[in-house]
């Protein structure tokens, strides 16, 4: 197996379990090393580090497997897909999950959601790519899925130098699948959905905010497929109003509430941006805002522009926010930190002259588990709030 040198003191973060090795930590590659092989990590005195994919067009060139001088074969990916498929089942309700959640389950570069019997599998780094069959069969062998379809249409594989791609693997997989989340049925569109076909990391907060809509008028902006508002209909508010851009995401929403037999939502496409001024200056209120946008920014450089667009729906949220009620505000940004994020809801709550109670801060859902050695893995924030005059 051929062997990677760091860099003099570029250890400590493979010490410390971060799971990335940048190009500009290596100090030497074998010769004869190719790109996607899995290699051997060594310190600059020549100690053993761990076992990576190797990628040097890629400025994330090392991604750590193990941290033993274990064989990586397939009887190594069979143990890795049974701990995640265990996990699952014991914290998560396996109808609807994330099944492989990359990096935090040492499986750099491989995302697998479950919607009933089918998975959606992305691959997302060159050294993924390479066991891509072999992990095709596992998932078979251990999961035993109607079928499994690739969404691997993501730009990030131009970075390991992989060409999107999508299209069936295994099984049979209709375009729309059926599955429930917490009691609810959804219609999954996994061919042509965004991501994987469905949001999966609000499981759990869609579910307190179900606790939360009991006869109350709700306001869902960006909703989707409407997943946030069917929860607040069944949860048994008076009144919800799903808004998102998109027309056709409302139709799939509109789909799953006639389903559920849902009459107490309805959904309405527009700007949401120019929704928000609209039922501001009309005085309207509500007892619970949703606001759920897709990510401001996908690069640290963006940063500031991203939060000054968090600020500009947050203000209309809270002045649509009746005296007591709830915001629920969130971010899927990874570059946005959860303090930048709190302390943008503080100076949009100064310039609406309002008064923010934080009832709770939750992340992600307990499908996707967290690297404490790696931020990266923990990107999702959302506040649910109390807001007062």
């Amino acid at each position: 197996m051929y062997k990677i040198t760091l860099k003099h003191t570029r250890e400590s973060r493979v010490r410390s379990g971060h799971p990335w090795v940048f190009s500009s930590d290596i100090e030497n590659a074998e010769a004869g090393v190719q790109p996607g092989n899995v290699v051997e990590v060594h310190s600059d005195k020549g100690t053993f580090l761990g076992k990576a994919f190797y990628n040097p067009n890629s400025m994330i060139t090392l991604r750590m497997l193990t941290y033993k001088d274990e064989p990586v074969n397939e009887a190594f990916f069979r143990r890795r897909i049974e701990t995640a498929w265990t996990y699952r089942r014991q914290h998560c309700d396996p109808e609807s999950c994330r099944l492989i959640y990359s990096e935090s389950d040492f499986m750099p570069g491989l995302i697998v959601d479950k919607f009933s019997d089918v998975l959606v599998l992305q691959c997302l780094s060159l050294g993924m790519e390479r066991w891509k069959d072999t992990i095709v069969k596992l998932l078979n062998e251990i999961v035993s899925p109607r079928g499994i379809y690739e969404r691997s249409d993501v730009p990030v594989r131009r970075l390991e130098g992989l060409e999107q791609t999508t299209g069936l693997l295994s099984g049979e997989v209709p375009q729309r699948v059926d599955m429930r989340e917490n009691g609810i049925l959804f219609s999954v569109d996994v061919m042509n959905g965004q991501k994987t076909g469905f949001f999966l990391d609000q499981k759990e907060n869609r579910l307190e905010v179900m606790k939360l809509s009991k006869d109350q008028r709700v306001l869902d902006c960006f909703c989707h497929n409407g997943s946030f508002a069917l929860h607040a209909a069944r949860g048994g508010a008076k009144e919800v109003l799903g808004v998102d851009i998109s027309e056709e995401a409302l139709e799939v929403a509109r789909e799953n509430a006639r389903r559920n037999g849902l009459e107490n939502v309805r959904f309405e496409a527009h700007n949401c941006f120019d929704h928000l001024r609209e039922l501001t200056d009309a005085k309207e209120k509500f007892d619970v805002v949703i606001l759920d946008p897709p990510a401001f920014t996908k690069t640290r450089a963006q940063v500031e522009s991203a939060l000054r667009g968090y600020k500009e729906i947050n203000l209309r949220g809270l002045k649509l926010t009746r005296e007591g009620g709830y915001l629920v505000s969130c971010s899927c940004s990874q570059h946005v930190s959860e303090q930048q994020f709190i302390d943008m809801i503080n100076i949009a709550a100064r310039d609406a002259k309002k008064r923010v109670r934080l009832v709770e801060m939750r992340s992600q859902g307990h499908d996707h588990p967290v690297l404490p050695a790696s931020p990266e893995t923990r990107y999702l924030k959302c506040a649910i709030m109390q807001i007062f005059d």
